[in-house]
């Protein structure tokens, strides 16, 4: 691939991510994100309820019930949600990492309930949300082909447990399935990754450019695997988590073995305005 061309693909695979955290229900039109209490969870647009929906909505439509182990939905008499495109007045609802998730519908509303560990929450998408179209471009340092870096992916003999800082400060064990290996700057650098389910390699990292210019706790990154099955690493395209966009996303962050002692000047940046 000829620079031009490079060039011309990184731009717009640039405008791409710029322009997917912009559709219905994605990550700037989340709305809210409510951890369930056991019982009753009242949701509507009544400022008191557990879930709190957008004005334009009733006060009370129903209530989210959290057992401890399963959460069901019920409505108020009179009122009727959409579940999986079907009208109902109750449901027992799918969390998001079942394999079929229930999504509830609401006049330009969608809810999910999500899981994450024991905890139980509601997480709310308002596609009527202003900031879907006033969020700021997405900014990016320069693009340089000198961080497109050539690497080695070497599994581990079995996945390993590493732990992994959330938003809240708490850290949690997943599975590790191999390493990364690529020379920067002369040196050689080693970073864990996982292996999604479609092949590629998944990374979270953290640099010296955190401090002032990049995300504070640090940005993501998948491996190009190249048809002749060699590995290419681009940090041109590292990117920001989701939290850098919104307030009620469930970041996890970079392992403390993924913290690179380099600048990485490559990528998406965070201005600190």
């Amino acid at each position: 691939m000829d620079e031009k061309t490079y060039q011309e693909s990184i731009n717009q695979w640039r405008q791409e991510r710029d322009a997917g955290i912009r559709k219905e229900n994605s990550w700037l039109a989340l709305a809210g994100l409510y951890w369930l209490k056991l019982g009753k969870n009242q949701f509507g647009s009544n400022a008191n309820n557990e879930v709190h929906l957008p004005s334009r909505f009733p006060e009370n439509i129903g209530y989210f019930e959290y057992n401890g182990r399963s959460v069901s939905l019920r409505t108020t008499p009179g009122q009727t949600v959409t579940v999986n495109e079907k009208n109902i007045d109750f449901a027992v609802l799918e969390p998001d990492i079942s394999e079929n998730p229930s999504f509830i519908k609401l006049e330009g509303l969608q809810m999910i309930v999500i899981q994450r560990g024991n905890k139980m929450g509601v997480r709310i998408w308002d596609n009527n949300s202003e900031k879907r179209a006033s969020f700021p471009t997405r900014t990016w340092y320069n693009i340089d082909e000198a961080f497109r870096l050539t690497a080695a992916f070497t599994p581990y003999d079995r996945p390993k447990m590493a732990y992994f800082p959330d938003l809240t400060g708490e850290k949690a064990e997943f599975p590790v399935e191999g390493f990364i290996t690529f020379e920067l700057n002369g040196e050689t650098h080693r970073l864990d990754v996982n292996k999604e389910d479609d092949g590629t390699l998944f990374l979270r990292f953290l640099d010296l450019t955190s401090r002032e210019e990049t995300y504070p706790s640090g940005r993501y990154l998948e491996t190009d695997i190249q048809p002749d099955g060699s590995l290419v690493i681009d940090f041109n395209k590292a990117y920001n988590p989701p939290c850098a966009f919104t307030d009620y996303a469930t970041c996890v962050f970079a392992p403390e073995q993924n913290h690179l002692k380099l600048k990485i000047t490559a990528g998406e940046t965070y201005p600190r305005d």
